[in-house]
């Protein structure tokens, strides 16, 4: 896909997820959260839901748990310019609560699989329980939890893009209980390892590979 092409079907999603009243979490949303990050990337992170600082800011992962990714991105030599970064579902629900299987049902099936077609990632990392099992799911694998997964890699085709795809606790986990901040960073090391195991001793380095350059014609 040309860039242009790619830059129009992500507007085009950012701008449906902001006037988005497809489900009843728009009654008490401040602002749709469809993602951030640059469209051209190798690398793709998935959290869950918006939370109050990314309801207020129309940004994912700009609170305390975005500190914390913010944190284990640089840990790794990455950035938030340097990945994409966006939810299973794009606005917050009330009190933080768990999203339910009909809100992301809509909206994965609205967004989130589209993102997925047109950004092309090559690995997807998702960001919490729910993350992990949609994205699993699509590959008909069914896990009840992350905690017995996380860290593992899974060649898999969700909407038909392939990708490895990779499952970590949220970042937001590190805020009540310090040890998941070691399994996190443990599990960062495992992408930073399946990155360089993609990327060629003779190419331009990491920033090269994971951004890849489309013609505008």
């Amino acid at each position: 896909m040309k860039l242009v092409s790619k830059e129009n079907v992500i507007g085009e999603i950012n701008s449906e997820v902001v006037a988005c009243m497809k489900c009843g979490l728009c009654k008490n949303r401040e602002n749709g959260v469809p993602g951030d990050g640059d469209i051209c990337t190798r690398i793709m992170f998935i959290g869950e839901a918006p939370g109050r600082q990314e309801d207020l800011s129309g940004r994912p992962f700009v609170g305390a748990a975005g500190k914390n990714l913010d944190g284990l991105l640089h840990s790794v030599g990455l950035s938030r310019e340097k990945v994409y970064i966006t939810n299973i579902v794009k606005c917050r629900p009330p009190g933080n609560r768990d999203p339910s299987k009909e809100e992301i049902a809509t909206c994965t099936g609205l967004y989130l699989k589209r993102q997925i077609q047109t950004i092309r990632p090559k690995f997807l990392v998702m960001l919490g329980r729910h993350s992990a099992i949609y994205i699993l799911s699509q590959a008909g694998i069914k896990v009840q939890g992350i905690t017995a997964i996380h860290g593992r890699v899974y060649k898999i085709h969700p909407f038909n893009v392939p990708v490895m795809a990779i499952p970590m606790f949220h970042p937001a986990a590190m805020l009540y209980n310090p040890k998941y901040k070691t399994f996190l960073e443990r599990d960062f090391d495992v992408l930073k390892s399946e990155i360089k195991k993609l990327t060629h001793p003779d190419s331009h380095g990491l920033d090269t590979w994971i951004h890849r350059s489309y013609s505008r014609k």
